[in-house]
């Protein structure tokens, strides 16, 4: 993939809590069909999942949308049949890891957790999306699942999804690249 100056910002804004970032992904959605690849790029706790069940909303699945943690890879069936894939591939050592997962990408929509720099030459067309959340607050946890003193996570959070952690706002970047997006526009509101 180019870097991700040679693509076209579809989105750059503040999202005041797990609601509106829902709210932006069924938003999404309704741009999105086969072959669509999002790549989400974000520290745990940044809203990841939380945009992605906001797709799966607007992409009416079947199911809940839940982090793919532990199993790496989801396949949600849609109304449409056109199935929304959903990776985490946070614990994948590699680009090597993540194709021995064997993902349609022409036949899905495709949406990577933790996917830079595992993707190149997968698609011609993607989005890049990018969630930052402010650090320091309460209750929050780090990029390694410690709390901002470094110590782990207190009891029973450690097993919550973190984008469940807290509801504080977030700054999301939606970055096209390739022709698939060229004159797409995502509508506001």
């Amino acid at each position: 993939m180019p870097p991700p100056a040679a693509g076209r910002v579809l989105f750059a804004g503040d999202l005041v809590d797990t609601e509106a970032t829902e709210a932006l992904g069924r938003r999404l959605a309704g741009l999105l069909r086969a072959g669509d690849l999002l790549v989400l790029t974000g520290p745990l706790g940044a809203g990841k999942t939380t945009l992605t069940r906001g797709l799966g909303a607007g992409l009416q699945v079947r199911g809940q949308v839940a982090s793919p943690t532990f199993v790496l890879a989801r396949t949600h069936p849609t109304a449409s049949g056109v199935p929304l894939v959903h990776v985490d591939a946070y614990r994948l050592g590699g680009a090597d890891e993540l194709d021995d997962l064997d993902l349609d990408y022409e036949g899905s929509v495709v949406v990577v957790e933790w996917g830079a720099g595992l993707l190149d030459g997968v698609a011609e067309s993607w989005l890049d999306v990018v969630i930052e959340r402010p650090t320091g607050a309460g209750g929050e946890l780090g990029d390694d699942g410690r709390d901002p003193e470094g110590l782990p996570a207190p009891d029973g959070l450690a097993d919550t999804d973190p984008d469940d952690v807290a509801d504080e706002p977030r700054r999301l970047t939606i970055t096209a690249h390739g022709p698939r997006w060229e004159g797409v526009r995502l509508t506001t509101g």
